[in-house]
């Protein structure tokens, strides 16, 4: 019989969001007793059903809170971080939460003898980057390789599924009487949500990934126009594309981010300005044996709402 220390426990930071629940579910298939760290452990409990009774436990720890860390990974043979932020309710928080978090958490899990640690950056992390994100997201990178030297560290390009808040977010504005385009000719390479979450599940089984970066792409490149042009395709809204003037929507972004969830930030804007696709220079699914899902293969099935009659009235 195996004991209480026995059990396979997996700790997920940030486990209640968009890719979380996803990689929650990886987890509990796997066996793992699995914590889900949140700030708000209510709205996780959603999450239970994907397990066995006691199989999926939600807990108060902020990634800020050291005691509260400390306490949710003592145990814990895996911890994976996925806490990130696309705007700072406080000035401060992209420093606070993705720049020093990462590391804290990384020397929390070593202090406690965790012996696999996954942290979900993103493509784009650069120290000289412009944009307060992706630098706090380099900074989280470095903390996690000191305070952890073993990290496996994940990069993907932008995420994509049902709960997503790219091509649904766009697909909402293809309602509008045009579609404004941005940053246009900026190119993606959207990753499938599932597929990063087999990502982290992979990353943990192989011991070949311990110590290594990888970065995420799926299997077509995008600019921001194509990306746009296939979401009006597919919600079957013919809608004019019009270039919006960088000027203006600097202004815009400058009214909008004081929105308690602006749809725009000044900041995004600068990350809309650079390229999100995989260099080629670090390893990438393949090397995880992941063959990535396309784009075209999962997104009409859930932007169908978003089609005239909500898409119950398909044409014939």
């Amino acid at each position: 019989m195996r004991g209480r220390f026995d059990r396979k426990v997996a700790t997920v930071f940030g486990g209640s969001g968009f890719i979380g629940r996803y990689v929650v579910q990886r987890l509990a298939q796997q066996d793992y007793v699995v914590r889900v760290a949140v700030r708000d452990p209510a709205g996780a409990r959603f999450l239970q059903t994907q397990g066995r009774v006691g199989q999926i436990v939600p807990l108060a720890a902020s990634v800020t809170d050291s005691a509260a860390v400390t306490r949710a990974v003592e145990g814990a043979q895996v911890v994976v971080n996925l806490v990130g932020i696309l705007h700072e309710r406080r000035p401060g928080d992209f420093q606070r939460i993705q720049g020093e978090a990462p590391g804290a958490l990384a020397r929390a899990a070593t202090a406690t003898g965790v012996e696999s640690f996954v942290h979900l950056s993103a493509i784009g992390a650069d120290l000289e980057s412009p944009s307060l994100y992706a630098r706090s997201k380099a900074e989280g990178e470095e903390g996690v390789r000191d305070g952890f030297p073993a990290a496996t560290i994940l990069r993907p390009s932008v995420v994509f599924g049902p709960e997503d808040d790219f091509f649904n977010r766009f697909a909402a504005m293809a309602r509008l009487p045009f579609m404004p385009v941005v940053s246009g000719a900026t190119r993606f390479q959207p990753v499938y949500v599932g597929d990063v979450a087999d990502a982290v599940a992979a990353a943990i089984a192989l011991p070949e990934a311990r110590g290594k970066t990888y970065e995420l792409g799926g299997p077509r490149v995008m600019t921001m126009r194509e990306v746009l042009r296939f979401i009006l395709d597919t919600t079957r809204r013919r809608r004019p594309m019009v270039e919006m003037p960088m000027g203006f929507m600097r202004f815009q972004a400058g009214l909008l981010q004081r929105l308690p969830s602006p749809p725009l930030t000044q900041d995004q804007l600068l990350l809309l300005g650079r390229d999100n696709v995989v260099s080629g220079q670090l390893p990438g699914f393949e090397a995880l044996g992941i063959s990535p899902k396309a784009v075209e293969a999962v997104v009409p099935g859930y932007l169908k709402r978003f089609r005239p009659g909500g898409g119950r009235r398909e044409a014939a």
